[in-house]
C-alpha cells in the first residue's frame, strides 16, 4: 500500500491547470454526457451537487470541525477543495439513501399489474473525491460487487462513474486518514487526481492521469507543464497535512483489540451518552446495510417496495420472532463499533473505516470514535498490568529460591 505521504507522481502525465482549465474539466465531462458532481456552498454546509459549471465550486469557503460541530467560514484565499469531509459522500449518489424497487397495481377485472423499477443508470463524474472517499468507494465496491451477491443497481452506477481525487491539503479537527492508511495522499483507483495549490505564483493545480479515459480527458484541456514549483509546493502542502491530522487511532492491532475488550466497562460509560439516532451510521461513506418497506395507498390498489438505509442502531435490525437480538444501547453501539474496526476485517478484508471523521462531527453529542478506541485500548492495557507485575513477582521470587 502507498504511503499516506507519498508525493503526487512526478512522471511524464503530470501537468498544470489554472482555474480555467478546472472550468474546461467541467465542459469536457458533461459535453461526454455526464453528471458532474461536485461540492459547493449550499444551505451553511459544503455540500455534493450537480454542477454545470466550475463557478459553482466553493470557492473560498472552509470549514470548522469539532465532535458534534460544523461551520462554514470564509478562507483569507480562493481555493476550492481546502475544506473537509463534509456531511455527505459519495455513496448517497452510488448507494442512494431510498430506491423505489417495485409497484404493482390491481386492475378492475381483479387481476394484477407488478412493474420492476430499473432507472436509466447516470453516467457519473465525481469532482473533489477526498482520499479517504476514494478509499470508501473501494470499500463498498467490495461489499456491493466482490462477492457472490451483487448488486446490480449499485454496478451499473459504479461501473459508469468517473472519479477525480482531490488530494488533503487542509485536513479538519476530526480527520485521522493517516490512522487508516488512507490518505491525504492519492492511492490507485482514480482517473484524475489534482492537488490544489495557492500561493504568491498564483492558483493553479497539479495533475495527473491514472486510466486511459482520465488521460483523454487531460488531453482535451488547457493545461501545461508540471514545473518544478508547482510540484514541490504540491507535495510539500500534501506531506504538510500528514503532519496535521486532527485526530489519531491508537497505533494497536485494532482488530484484536475491539475482540479483546468485548466486556469492557468503558462500553457501559459511552451507552451513557449514545442516543442510538443512526447518524453515524448515516454520514459514515461505507456503511451499507439496507432494508424493505412496504406501502400501499388507502385503497389497497396500488403498492409499492422501496429499499432504505438500515441502521444497527435500529431496534428492528435485528428483530426476531422474540424480540430484538439487541436491545441495549450499550449493545448497539459495541456492534457497530466492534464490526467497523474488528469483524469487517472477516467479512470483507480490510476495516471499514477510513478516517474521515464525519461520525464524530454529525454525532449529536459528540462521541468521538478515536476516543472510544484510545479509552477501550487504555482500559485493556490497565487491566494487563497487574496480570504481568503478578508474573514478574513470580520470577523474582523464583530467581531468589537457593
Amino acid at each position: 500500500m502507498p504511503s499516506a505521504t507519498a508525493p503526487p507522481d512526478a512522471d511524464s502525465t503530470a501537468c498544470v491547470l489554472g482555474l480555467e482549465g478546472v472550468e474546461a474539466l467541467v465542459r469536457v465531462l458533461r459535453a461526454r454526457g455526464r453528471t458532474v458532481i461536485g461540492p459547493t456552498a449550499r444551505d451553511g454546509a459544503i455540500v455534493l451537487a450537480e454542477i454545470e459549471s466550475a463557478d459553482e465550486l466553493p470557492y473560498g469557503w472552509g470549514v470548522e470541525l469539532e465532535a458534534g460541530h460544523y461551520r462554514t467560514r470564509r478562507r483569507t484565499d480562493s481555493a476550492a477543495f481546502a475544506h473537509s469531509a463534509g456531511p455527505q459522500s459519495w455513496k448517497n449518489f452510488l448507494h442512494p439513501e431510498r430506491v423505489r424497487q417495485w409497484s404493482a397495481d390491481r386492475a378492475p377485472d381483479g387481476g394484477m399489474t407488478v412493474r420492476a423499477e430499473r432507472p436509466e443508470p447516470t453516467s457519473f463524474a465525481f469532482l473533489g473525491v477526498r482520499p479517504c472517499d476514494l478509499r470508501a468507494i473501494r470499500i463498498q465496491d467490495r461489499v456491493m460487487i466482490g462477492g457472490r451477491h451483487k448488486d446490480d443497481a449499485y454496478e451499473e452506477r459504479r461501473t459508469g462513474a468517473f472519479l477525480i481525487v482531490v488530494e488533503c491539503t487542509e485536513p479538519g479537527a476530526t480527520c485521522f486518514c493517516v490512522s487508516m492508511g488512507t490518505g491525504p495522499a492519492a492511492q490507485p483507483g482514480y482517473d484524475l487526481a489534482l492537488t490544489e495549490v495557492v500561493d504568491e505564483a498564483g492558483h493553479r493545480f497539479l495533475a495527473r492521469a491514472g486510466t486511459e479515459e482520465g488521460t483523454e480527458v487531460l488531453a482535451a484541456l488547457p493545461r501545461r507543464p508540471a514545473d518544478a514549483t508547482t510540484a514541490t509546493s504540491a507535495r510539500e502542502a500534501v506531506e504538510d497535512a500528514a503532519g496535521r491530522m486532527g485526530r489519531t487511532m491508537p497505533e494497536v492491532d485494532l482488530r484484536a483489540l475491539l475482540a479483546g475488550t468485548l466486556e469492557a466497562d468503558r462500553w457501559n460509560d459511552v451507552a451513557a451518552r449514545c442516543l442510538t439516532c443512526g447518524n453515524c451510521t448515516m454520514a459514515c461513506p461505507t456503511c451499507f446495510c439496507t432494508t424493505s418497506e412496504d406501502i400501499t395507498d388507502l385503497t389497497g390498489d396500488h403498492a409499492e417496495r422501496w429499499r432504505r438505509w438500515e441502521s444497527c442502531y435500529d431496534l428492528e435490525f435485528t428483530h426476531l420472532p422474540g424480540g430484538s437480538v439487541r436491545g441495549s444501547g450499550r449493545s448497539r453501539y459495541r456492534q457497530w463499533l466492534t464490526h467497523k474496526l474488528g469483524t469487517w476485517w472477516d467479512q470483507f478484508d480490510s476495516s471499514g473505516c477510513v478516517g474521515c471523521g464525519r461520525c464524530i462531527v454529525w454525532c449529536p453529542v459528540g462521541i468521538d470514535i478515536t476516543e472510544e478506541a484510545h479509552a477501550l485500548h487504555h482500559e485493556a492495557q490497565h487491566r494487563e498490568a497487574p496480570h504481568h507485575e503478578a508474573l514478574d513477582r513470580q520470577a523474582e521470587r523464583k530467581d531468589e529460591t537457593p
